[in-house]
């Protein structure tokens, strides 16, 4: 299905938002979610067939065709800033680098509204790599987080060599927060290991008023998830971009 979908260009980004805590109803950024149109014209949300394709080349056609759409996306709207997901293994993949460097060789400011998010086990998978990686694009104004952070096994002696911009929390730990003590606890712990790097904190899996007001109280920088918003492939920036042109 995925692979039709990628001949047949029927590949989009759903945009969900970031939210501020110090400011609310105040968006931080989006992040873009990769999503495919099964042959019913139905969007298949990645959850559904990331697990099987990851470690394939359909899966380094996915990371493309999700960072192509999001650099497009910054293009079209300079207002916009917007987060992509990648796997280390896209930094040794040509078509993905050509993609960042070409966009980046037309718009040499588009860096410093692109955020590129690596989730913690796939960074691990090749830190040296990652880290590299990182330090060059970091010049060119590319933010980078590190994505569902708990959730992997991370030793704190690699940690600190990375030199990631934003740290977003488990959905695991975030969820249901405020009903579980064990859970506060070890949100309280990570963000404070994020404070001391000085890093941004955004909490995901955000579903509750409660888990999003604990969530402020600890201090965690933006929040995420269905209590705001769900991804949408029509956000309200994208509808007025579409009004303006047929004006």
């Amino acid at each position: 299905m995925v692979q039709e979908a990628i001949r047949h260009n029927q590949t989009l980004l759903a945009y969900q938002p970031v939210m501020r805590s110090d400011l609310p109803n105040q968006i931080a950024f989006y992040e873009g979610l990769i999503r495919v149109l099964d042959p019913t014209g139905r969007i298949i949300p990645a959850g559904e067939f990331m697990g099987k394709i990851e470690d394939t080349e359909t899966g380094r056609e996915i990371d493309v065709l999700a960072l192509r759409h999001g650099l497009r996306a910054l293009k079209d709207n300079p207002q916009l800033r917007l987060s992509i997901n990648m796997s280390a293994r896209s930094i040794g993949y040509r078509p993905w680098m050509n993609c960042l460097n070409r966009f980046l060789n037309e718009s040499p400011y588009l860096g410093e509204r692109l955020i590129l998010e690596i989730t913690e086990s796939s960074a691990m998978m090749v830190p040296e790599l990652v880290i590299d990686f990182m330090q060059r694009l970091q010049p060119k104004g590319i933010c980078f987080a590190m994505d569902n952070f708990g959730a992997g096994n991370m030793a704190i002696r690699h940690f600190k060599d990375f030199d990631f911009d934003i740290l977003k929390l488990s959905g695991q730990f975030i969820r249901g927060l405020s009903k579980d003590a064990d859970n506060l606890a070890i949100t309280r712990v990570l963000c404070a290991i994020a404070k001391e790097f000085d890093m941004l904190t955004v909490a995901e899996a955000v579903e509750t008023y409660e888990d999003a007001t604990l969530a402020m109280q600890i201090g965690i920088d933006c929040l995420q998830g269905y209590y705001f918003a769900a991804p949408t492939t029509q956000p309200e920036w994208l509808a007025s971009s579409d009004e303006r042109n047929q004006a």
